[in-house]
């Protein structure tokens, strides 16, 4: 035998009797996970590259459809190092999860490089990005209506399987050929933990101008509710062709987001009147909801979706003083004294 080489392990006799230590003790099996060949698809074009990966537009050789598959970056963000598996497996997992919904990006497999390693991710191709559709031309209240209900329809299922986004922006939606919204940038998403929360700790890679404030202010506890935070600042960006906040560094935008607080806190719905005029109140009361800096008092995706801005037909235009904000489940915080 070599040296240093490892014993070989005996196994015990078929009729020798377990002792009493090994009874009611299982045997743990180390995962396995079986994964396609990409060589089995032809990469097209780059689609485009961010912090967890580059997105290809590919082709698979055995039926010839048309797919997106995503290389995973290895543990260095600089591309080096070797894959991150369980990061990889906790991506396709929570993909896994909201499968058949069509307001989220579809996951077909996940793939490996027998020659480096390599894993990717191969999904449905959906389409442009948000962020491509918004530049130079804001959406109408109709549209914009139409949007948010599709996204929020989306978030609603993406919660109610323990699913935490964690990085929602218009660069992680994309834009189908009949106008549908599909979530998709799952990078930075997580199941969520202890009672509906999860314990992260400072992240990192996600989009510093579509954060909420517990998480600009490092807080340990990050849940569902700051994927409704971010769900507001995309609201901003449709209404107005322009993103809520522009900071560039987390000291100035948690600057940002408390003076958006205070005027809300002071001004109400008011507070968009200099940047969005054509939002009735029943839209406003929507925005303000998903943009409250306490997590508490942000609606959830369902209770959103029970408000009048999207279950009532004609709303008026402009906010009358005698109507008070409406927010089934939702603590009003514009209630005047």
């Amino acid at each position: 035998m070599a040296a240093g080489a490892p014993a070989a392990r005996k196994r015990p006799a078929p009729d020798e009797a377990a002792t009493p230590a090994d009874a009611g003790k299982k045997k743990k099996k180390r995962a396995r996970y079986q994964f396609e060949n990409i060589d089995d698809y032809e990469m097209l074009e780059e689609l485009g590259e961010g912090i967890f990966g580059v997105v290809a537009k590919a082709r698979d050789r055995r039926t010839g459809a048309t797919v997106s598959v995503k290389w995973i970056r290895g543990d260095e963000f600089d591309g080096g190092g070797a894959p991150n598996l369980p990061a990889v497996v906790r991506e396709a997992g929570c993909l896994a999860a909201c499968r058949g919904h069509p307001g989220i990006v579809q996951i077909k497999n996940v793939a490996k490089s027998e020659e480096t390693g390599d894993l990717y991710i191969v999904m449905e191709l959906a389409g442009p990005s948000l962020r491509s559709r918004l530049e130079g031309r804001p959406f109408s209240e109709d549209e914009t209506r139409d949007s948010m209900r599709q996204l929020l329809r989306a978030v609603e299922k993406l919660h109610a399987t323990g699913t935490i986004h964690r990085d929602i922006n218009p660069d992680n939606i994309l834009v189908g050929a009949d106008g549908a919204l599909k979530i998709c940038g799952f990078g930075c998403a997580t199941p969520a933990r202890r009672v509906g929360k999860t314990f992260l700790g400072k992240l990192q890679g996600t989009t510093m101008q579509y954060r909420p404030s517990e998480q600009l202010i490092c807080s340990q506890w990050y849940g569902p509710e700051g994927d409704i935070y971010a769900l507001g600042c995309v609201m901003f960006e449709l209404l107005t062709g322009e993103p809520l906040f522009t900071a560039t560094t987390e000291d100035d935008m948690i600057e940002q987001t408390l003076e958006l607080s205070d005027e809300l806190l002071t001004m109400g719905v008011e507070a968009f009147d200099d940047v969005i005029d054509h939002l009735s109140l029943a839209g406003r009361e929507v925005l303000a909801g998903l943009l409250s800096y306490d997590s508490w008092e942000r609606p959830t995706a369902a209770d959103a979706l029970k408000h009048r801005w999207f279950t009532e037909e004609d709303v008026e235009t402009k906010p009358p003083a005698a109507v008070e904000p409406e927010f089934p489940g939702f603590v009003p915080l514009f209630t005047q004294a």
